[in-house]
């Protein structure tokens, strides 16, 4: 049986993607990077009642966590999603709740057992 570091060593790179994501605001952020594609911050700030430092401020922890990238088109930064690690996050999800489903399942045998 591995040792609880080497199981969770997977999970050890997550980290910073769930702790980027935690956060309500930078979450709304990546929801509407979903919908409408890559954007400027102009465009990412309109509506929310977000200044433009705490929208930047947001987009950096993205950015840091490898969910965001960014790129110059003439005067504006566009930032866009970076799909590759939303699927790590996906597949991590699924992970654990395979994990948690074996658990359940165990804990219903048990509790179903003839006495």
């Amino acid at each position: 049986m591995p040792s609880p570091r080497t199981a969770n060593a997977p999970f050890a790179d997550s980290a910073p993607l769930f702790a980027a994501l935690g956060d309500a605001s930078r979450l709304r952020i990546v929801a509407r990077l979903c919908e409408g594609g890559p954007q400027s911050i102009v465009r990412l700030t309109e509506g929310t009642g977000m200044s433009r430092q705490a929208i930047t401020k947001h987009l950096r922890a993205l950015e840091g966590a490898g969910l965001l990238r960014s790129g110059r088109e003439g005067r504006e930064r566009i930032w866009q999603l970076q799909a590759r690690r939303l699927t790590e996050v996906r597949r991590h999800l699924e992970q654990i709740s395979t994990q948690w489903d074996d658990a359940i399942e165990r804990l219903r045998r048990l509790v179903e057992q003839p006495i």
